[in-house]
């Protein structure tokens, strides 16, 4: 695709919209927003400038005059994904909404808060606390993230198996379209089949459809009580083989976290933690909540009776927060453990039916087997969303590595698709998985993807480059 450059006359109509101290062009500052948490020798790209507006009519204003101009635009939250979704990779300008982090309203009557998209998903929960609600759809990253950046990527998590993902809270968008068109989609509705549902089709667009600037959200009650589980077992296909049979019971955890031992090591390692995996192969961490204490303490009892049946070496009770914590902690720093053990390395969240769960970790040791790669799984076993990800040893020559990783990668792709999966279940296509999208979805779907990102931004340019090409 071909694209204008930005100049003086259009930085100074950037500069007239947004306010010089909110268009950037300095490289040392715009520096941070040539990648996101991908490998930023890979894949970054630098913007020609970052503008950071303050008000939904500033955003669509900006927009208008890129597709007036055809100059490239790059929404951006806090940078926190995982799939080079917000990466400029044809320069342009990247529009980041950070400051627009207002809360416009919370509508206890209605348990709906409409809030600016750039807010930090915790801050939401933050807000609602003392009042006994809590925002359901966030990421394991809610203290970084921004809810922009999980509506764009409509993200899940650890608690998604009971509560749902980022979609299932999202009722309405303030939205600004490619053509800089300012419009609200759904509202405050419990139901709503009045046209297509706009909404759902922009929650999971990865910012290629246009811009959400505010979102209407739901809000529900917050659990009075939880209790987390640590299992341990002697193989991870003893772990895993566990989670369909706990689902079949009519027992909905909260969170069925799976960590073969390599991932528990790892991560123990680096935060200077003793976990008691001497005869361990794999762990669950499972978290039980509810409103009834005491319903919560029998059902995690079941639960734990279930896994012991399965062959489980032992379950460890935590029911204090300070051991909660403890222990998800080590779950949710297993990535920046493995980060320090080696930077190179391709962090996959495949996605599977829940039932074909147990087929996936004989898988993984054929793969890492046949490419002599290292393969550490963890992640939600729960909704059958596992982070397998390819490490390189830090002994490994870069050529080999880089021989290796897509075939590897080609491999894992493959054995999902058989087991009825897809190749990303949270992190998204963006720009790291596009060239996948050609080899794993029916050519019928990529068009129709196609032909909406067409008729939505004829001139291609809300985010180009991501989750699948199209040439002019």
């Amino acid at each position: 695709m071909t694209y204008n450059h930005i100049n003086k006359e259009i930085i100074g109509e950037l500069i007239r919209i947004a306010g010089e101290r909110n268009v950037h062009l300095d490289p040392a500052r715009i520096e941070a927003f040539s990648h996101d948490e991908t490998s930023k020798e890979e894949y970054g790209h630098m913007p020609d400038v970052v503008v950071t507006p303050q008000s939904t009519s500033a955003v669509a204003e900006i927009v208008r005059l890129a597709n007036r101009v055809r100059i490239p635009v790059t929404p951006r939250g806090a940078g926190s994904g995982l799939s080079g979704g917000a990466i400029p990779v044809y320069g342009g300008i990247v529009l980041s909404l950070e400051k627009m982090d207002r809360v416009r309203e919370i509508d206890y009557d209605n348990l709906t808060m409409t809030v600016e998209t750039g807010i930090v998903t915790n801050e939401i929960n933050n807000l609602v606390r003392d009042r006994g609600l809590f925002y359901a759809g966030y990421p394991m990253s809610l203290e970084t993230c921004t809810l922009g950046g999980n509506i764009a990527e409509n993200a899940g998590g650890g608690k998604a198996i009971k509560y749902g993902v980022t979609s299932r809270y999202i009722l309405g968008l303030e939205f600004v379209t490619p053509a800089g068109e300012v419009v609200w989609l759904g509202g405050k509705l419990a139901k709503d089949v009045t046209g297509y549902d706009l909404v759902h089709l922009i929650v999971g667009s990865e910012g290629t459809l246009g811009i959400a600037t505010a979102a209407i959200i739901r809000l529900i009650g917050l659990p009075a009580a939880k209790s987390d589980l640590l299992v341990l077992f002697r193989s991870p296909q003893e772990a895993i083989s566990s989670v369909p049979i706990i689902l079949s019971k009519g027992l909905i955890p909260t969170a069925i976290e799976f960590m073969d031992r390599r991932s528990v090591e790892t991560s123990c390692s680096y935060l200077n933690e003793n976990l008691p995996y001497a005869e361990c192969g794999a762990m669950l961490l499972i978290e039980m909540d509810g409103r009834d204490p005491a319903l919560v303490e029998s059902e995690a009892e079941a639960v734990g009776d279930l896994c012991m049946e399965q062959g489980a070496i032992e379950v460890y009770v935590a029911d204090n927060r300070t051991t909660q914590e403890r222990l998800w902690a080590i779950r949710r720093n297993i990535a920046e453990a493995f980060k320090v053990y080696c930077p190179v390395q391709s962090l996959e969240d495949i996605v599977v039916p829940p039932a074909a769960i147990p087929a996936v970790i004989p898988e993984l040791e054929r793969i890492s087997g046949q490419f002599g790669v290292t393969i550490p799984c963890y992640g939600h076993a729960g909704d059958g969303n596992l982070h397998a990800t390819l490490v390189k040893d830090p002994d490994m020559p870069m050529e080999d590595w880089q021989r290796i990783e897509p075939l590897s990668l080609t491999a894992l792709y493959e054995a999902i698709t058989r087991l009825g999966g897809k190749i990303s279940g949270e992190h998204g296509i963006g720009l790291k998985r596009k060239e996948y999208m050609k080899k794993f979805m029916s050519p019928v779907e990529l068009g129709l993807l196609k032909t909406i990102k067409r008729a939505w931004d004829p001139n291609l340019i809300m985010n180009p480059g991501k989750i699948f090409d199209i040439e002019d």
